[in-house]
């Protein structure tokens, strides 16, 4: 796990400013303090850092060069089967290291771009040919490994994290389309475009060659063309599941796992502890005040007696306060909730004791496991004319969840566009009228993510549209404290089973996950494998935005000039939403800690550039 940059002028005569390339790499040393290299070959230059992982010697150093001297890569990520793609190269290939660095390296010198379908794992790379000055850039399937670049009339520029290309920006501007689905549709990273204007990602499951001064694009993994069939029974679920963990386990340095309370993260540790008597693997949890909203340490605790390394963070509003800047600098973008300082706290935990983590990030979106998946559940059974198991289901859901919440869901699904949109303007009056009407056209949203016809195609709508954001919060976080975060649940064979699940495999009697329950059941705590409740990586963030350590702060912060000046948000409006919030009369804590978000991001990135 590491981080990769580089500059390419597109003038042959234009050599590369090694300062500003060891720029890029300082900004990003986080992310790699254990070792660094750069290459530069005239108008080209390839930085790297690195956290050392598999094969600690210098041998791993980076950027590495083929034994013929032809091809330099940088790689961020793992190939967790490296170990049998190695195998299968021996015989045309010698071998100098036991990383899957060289792995993959010699991969593409054997199979080119195909040797994408070849890896499992998480990765974002680039490999420069020195005979035909060509790169090949490349990003995993799903977009655990992030990418980042701008172009402009004079350079391609890149990195793992968008802080490194912000300096190059002639003028650095908010995306307006970003802000809008971000202010709107609490979403992020549902495209190729970010925060910044003059920024983008490779998208997930995508390629990229730069050839003779061109740099084309396209994606190399479409998920809906590689679903299997699915699992023919919990069992095979279970070996399936165990599998992935034990791929994942591959490491030369102290693995740890961010230990929720739920069922994702505890079915990993269970797992762990079943199949490979993992009982002194470190886990790190965040917790709260018994009771409080957020705190899930009665489930945790469960695990007292079975493990032997358990830590605690604890975060509050105070320690939020102190931390604000740097999760904001963390994330150089905007996020959509506070969940994201959860992790954050438990990464800073996870430091002290261990280099790698595993965590259950993927299984809510392959699953069914948020609230609105019974909506898609309800919409695919009323179209298909189920009437009987729909009143069923209606009717355990809510019982379970004492919620009309999926049934608000259904009816925006089935609203007509024009309905949709006048509600969620009504929803978000505190957003400037001019901002709101020019961003509406750009954003498709409704369309795609707010419009499923089945279950099924729900799934494979948050892999395209909603995962990413997730995937990156999580890269960002542990990469700040320079932790390497690994996802059993997206191991790409898990997934493209798990997406052809029939629906009833997925909720069933109101229970969400029901085939991973029925897996897991005599491995996972009864109590939380038979939990209806969904928190996950929360914080009791209606508390902390009206405790008294942010009132002044977010007061101040609506009634600066700056967040007026913006044109994004109607200044009064926000300042009567959080009076009425303080209040008791509306809870919004969403909306208060976007606008916070906003400002600092603006006062962080854009205005202080």
């Amino acid at each position: 796990m590491c981080g990769i940059c580089g500059i390419i002028n597109f003038d042959q005569t234009n050599k590369i400013n090694e300062t500003q390339l060891r720029g890029m790499m300082k900004s990003i040393k986080h992310r790699g303090p254990d070792d660094e290299g750069h290459y530069i070959d005239n108008n080209i230059g390839l930085g790297f850092v690195r956290l050392s992982i598999i094969d600690l010697s210098p041998a791993g150093h980076q950027p590495m060069i083929s034994e013929d001297g032809r091809y330099v890569l940088i790689f961020n990520g793992e190939i967790y089967n490296y170990i049998e793609l190695r195998e299968e190269l021996s015989g045309k290939y010698v071998f100098r290291t036991k990383t899957d660095t060289e792995v993959l390296l010699n991969a593409y010198r054997e199979w080119g771009r195909e040797c994408l379908h070849k890896f499992n794992g998480m990765f974002a790379f680039v490999i420069y040919d020195t005979k035909t000055r060509d790169l090949f850039f490349a990003r995993d399937r799903f977009g655990i490994k992030p990418f980042y670049y701008s172009i402009d009339n004079e350079r391609l520029i890149f990195a793992s994290e968008a802080r490194a290309i912000i300096p190059f920006l002639k003028d650095p501007a908010p995306n307006s389309k970003a802000l809008y689905e971000y202010l709107v549709f609490n979403r992020t990273d549902q495209g190729d475009f970010t925060f910044f204007r003059d920024i983008n990602k490779l998208h997930h499951g995508s390629c990229a060659v730069y050839k003779d001064g061109k740099f084309q694009a396209g994606k190399w993994y479409e998920l809906e063309q590689h679903i299997k069939a699915p699992f023919a029974d919990p069992g095979e679920f279970y070996q399936g599941l165990r599998e992935s963990v034990k791929l994942r386990l591959r490491s030369d340095v102290p693995i740890g796992v961010c230990l929720s309370g739920g069922l994702d993260s505890s079915s990993i540790v269970s797992i762990m502890m079943k199949e490979f008597d993992k009982h002194d693997v470190n886990t790190f949890s965040a917790v709260y005040e018994k009771g409080e909203q957020a705190d899930e340490s009665s489930f945790i605790d469960l695990y007292k007696g079975q493990l032997e390394n358990m830590h605690y963070t604890r975060p509050t509003a105070a320690t939020l306060r102190t931390d604000l800047e740097d999760l904001v600098d963390c994330h150089s973008e905007p996020v959509a909730t506070m969940g994201p300082y959860a992790q954050f706290s438990v990464m800073k935990l996870a430091k002290q004791h261990v280099t790698v983590t595993l965590d259950g990030q993927g299984a809510d979106e392959q699953l069914a496991g948020y609230h609105y998946f019974y909506a898609s559940l309800f919409k695919e059974q009323l179209r298909q004319f189920k009437l009987g198991t729909l009143f069923k289901e209606m009717n355990a859901y809510r019982k379970m969840q004492k919620s009309i919440y999926a049934l608000k869901y259904l009816g925006l699904y089935m609203m007509p566009p024009f309905l949709k949109d006048r509600m969620t303007r009504m929803s978000h009056d505190y957003i400037d009228d001019g901002f709101y009407t020019s961003g509406k056209d750009q954003s498709q949203m409704h369309t795609t993510l707010y419009n499923p016809k089945n279950l099924n195609q729900s799934l494979i709508q948050h892999f395209e549209y909603k995962l990413e954001h997730l995937l990156k919060w999580e890269d960002h976080n542990s990469m700040w404290h320079s932790i390497e975060s690994r996802v059993p649940f997206l191991d790409h064979r898990f997934v493209e089973r798990t997406l052809s699940l029939p629906s009833d495999k997925l909720i069933k009697n109101g229970y969400t996950k029901a085939i991973m329950r029925e897996a897991m059941k005599g491995v996972l705590p009864e109590p939380i494998r038979m939990r209806t409740d969904k928190i996950g990586f929360l914080t009791p963030w209606e508390k902390w935005l009206t405790d008294d350590t942010f009132k002044t702060y977010i007061m101040d912060t609506i009634n600066s000039a700056a967040f007026s000046q913006r044109g994004y948000l109607n200044a009064a409006l926000c300042r009567k939403g959080y009076e009425n919030f303080l209040s008791g009369k509306k809870i919004i804590p969403k909306e208060v800690w976007k606008w916070l978000n906003i400002d600092i991001w603006f006062r962080t990135f854009i205005e202080k550039s």
